[in-house]
């Protein structure tokens, strides 16, 4: 009976993760052309992938570096970019304390937005259940995202200029965005978040993405409170 049903767990994390892959099809293929452009060995560049595994950090410190930007800055530079990721261990870290050892260090290392938007909404399944859904679609965004970088290494570069694939960035996180928003102050969060975002694009280091994040929080916050 549990074999089926982690079956069934396993099923449902694979069948939920491949469609929000799909707008990441585009994403890695403008990684492959970054790549290409940047100088970097390609074999290097696409090595990125599994020890970075977060395309926007990647795609960052791949474009400084390619740039001539010195390595202390572009890592700073991808850190900021990730800084959401703080926010993310935060709401999943009561489902990672029921988690065994093994789980709590390495099962962070699979956290993408897309992987967060489905956790999130399965946080208080049982330990089990949770991890078995957890790893099932964070192993299908894994491979698939080396396998698409490599493949964006040769098309990238070929994909006429006209198709925009950089628009595909901004729908990818459009979509995880309005997948999230299930409550008023979350709503919230968003809205200031982003026009802050905006408002701070003009710092130095993408520093505009920090203040984006703490805003939005605080404004997340503060809403939250005034409806309780």
């Amino acid at each position: 009976m549990n074999s089926s049903l982690d079956r069934s767990i396993v099923k449902r994390g694979i069948v939920d993760a491949l469609p929000l892959f799909v707008p990441a099809i585009p994403f890695a293929f403008v990684i492959g052309l970054v790549i290409v452009e940047s100088g970097l060995s390609p074999f290097i560049g696409w090595t990125s992938s599994w020890v970075i595994f977060g395309g926007a950090a990647q795609l960052t410190i791949i474009s400084l570096l390619g740039s001539g930007t010195a390595v202390a800055a572009a890592i700073t530079a991808a850190l900021v970019v990730n800084v959401r990721y703080l926010m993310y261990s935060a709401a999943l870290a009561p489902a990672f304390q029921r988690q065994p050892r093994w789980m709590r260090w390495l099962g962070p290392y699979l956290v993408i937005d897309q992987l967060f938007a489905l956790a999130i909404l399965r946080a208080d399944d049982e330990p089990k259940d949770f991890r078995t859904y957890y790893l099932s679609a964070g192993l299908v965004f894994w491979t698939l995202w080396q396998i698409t970088t490599a493949v964006g290494l040769v098309v990238g570069p070929v994909v006429p200029e006209a198709w925009n694939l950089e628009f595909a960035v901004s729908i990818l996180f459009l979509g995880l965005i309005v997948l999230g928003i299930d409550k008023y102050p979350k709503l919230i969060a968003a809205l200031v978040g982003a026009g802050a975002t905006y408002l701070a694009a003009g710092l130095p280091n993408r520093g505009g993405l920090l203040v984006g994040a703490f805003v939005g929080i605080l404004a997340g916050t503060v809403a939250e409170r005034l409806r309780e």
